[in-house]
């Protein structure tokens, strides 16, 4: 399985970025996905995940009204839609994937058995 992340960049506060992750080797339309984001000392941080087939889906509080997520079965990818972005939204951020038919919790890292490399994520105020 492969998860390979884009869409990463500089932007500046307020600024808008669209992460994208394509699946391979995995049955992505049986398969729950997340972004996560992680800044150097922290802990992980899930961001927002979506079911199987496109919902229910979940967002953590700091980033609700202002990030969304969807998902193109077809085109085995899921995208992350970040609006209104802050300094504080500055971390690698990283897809994950569920392996089909197994039990999750949509913003649970450890529920997650499948991981990208990441992508950086930089807000200057």
């Amino acid at each position: 399985v492969q998860l390979v992340e884009s869409g990463g960049g500089s932007v500046q506060a307020g600024g808008s970025l669209t992460l994208s992750c394509t699946a391979s080797g995995l049955d992505f339309g049986a398969s729950a996905m997340g972004w996560f984001r992680q800044i150097p000392g922290k802990e992980r941080e899930g961001v927002s995940s979506i079911d199987r087939d496109g919902g229910p889906i979940y967002f953590a509080e700091s980033v609700k009204g202002r990030f969304t997520i969807f998902r193109e079965n077809a085109k085995t990818t899921v995208f992350h839609q970040m609006n209104n972005l802050t300094p504080e939204d500055r971390a690698m951020y990283s897809c994950a994937a569920v392996a089909s038919g197994r039990w999750w919790q949509p913003l649970f890292a450890r529920t997650y058995d499948y991981w990208g490399q990441g992508t950086q994520v930089t807000v200057s105020p």
